[in-house]
């Protein structure tokens, strides 16, 4: 199951980097593309605001 990003997300921008499909897209909040997400965590590991759950 994709990983999705919720509205505590601050577009801090530290998530994206991380992702090793370039699933994220910038945004006011950032988004995660689900077919191209291919679950493995790294962006909610990352994230500073814990804005990015398993969905």
């Amino acid at each position: 199951m994709a990983y999705k990003i919720t509205d505590a997300c601050v577009a801090c921008g530290t998530c994206q980097p991380e992702c090793p499909t370039g699933a994220i897209s910038e945004g006011d909040i950032y988004v995660i593309d689900a077919d191209a997400c291919i679950d493995c965590g790294t962006c909610a590991d990352v994230c500073p605001t814990a804005a990015i759950i398993q969905g």
